[in-house]
């Protein structure tokens, strides 16, 4: 069996422009949010014939499938809880340099994602089986020569990322943290492969 799944996340919101740790809490998209968002539904029905459409249940996400819907891709999005960013708890809301005043030990200029628990959230652990379970049920559901796409979050990303190529997610958290409305493309397979990495050539960064 080969399929494609689709991993993007959703466009930018106004915590995302101010610097914000969102984690459950909502906030909504900006006007570049939504314009991020418009562009990918475009790339996505000029590149790729959808088979399904997979999202996560908070509100950017759905604000975020809602404008793909617009753009004409197709598929009905599915919600679903397992594709959520990690809870963040007590921290979500704050900055990372507001975090960094209680957290000695974390530094700023790294990944949030990489702590290993959060008062008041999720631990790193519990975050990363929620997502592999969902990862999991979505490629025993695709079918031969479907293709996917997951509106998802940073966090989720990064965790399927990590479980494909066999590596921590603590270690994979702080390269890179997904563009807003970036592209990452894993081929389903024997061996699932990623064979893109947030591509962002349909965004005006």
């Amino acid at each position: 069996m080969t399929a494609t799944v689709l991993l993007v996340r959703h466009g930018e919101t106004i915590w995302n422009r101010d610097g914000r740790i969102q984690g459950w809490a909502d906030s909504t998209l900006t006007e570049r949010g939504r314009e991020q968002a418009r562009a990918l539904g475009s790339h996505l029905d000029s590149e790729y014939d959808l088979d399904r459409l997979v999202a996560s249940d908070l509100q950017r996400t759905r604000e975020t499938a809602a404008l793909l819907d617009e753009a004409g891709i197709g598929p009905d999005p599915a919600f679903e809880r397992a594709w959520r960013e990690r809870d963040f708890g007590d921290w979500q809301g704050l900055t990372r340099a507001e975090i960094a005043e209680r957290l000695p030990e974390y530094d700023p200029d790294g990944s949030l994602l990489a702590v290993a628990s959060v008062p008041g959230g999720e631990s790193l652990g519990a975050a990363e089986r929620r997502v592999l379970d969902g990862w999991e049920r979505l490629v025993a559901e695709v079918g031969d020569g479907e293709t996917a796409a997951v509106v998802t979050h940073g966090g989720p990303i990064r965790a399927v990322i990590a479980a494909v190529s066999g590596r921590d997610l603590a270690a994979v958290a702080p390269e890179f943290s997904p563009t807003n409305c970036g592209v990452t493309a894993i081929r389903c397979a024997t061996e699932p492969a990623v064979v893109r990495r947030d591509a962002t050539g349909h965004l005006s960064l």
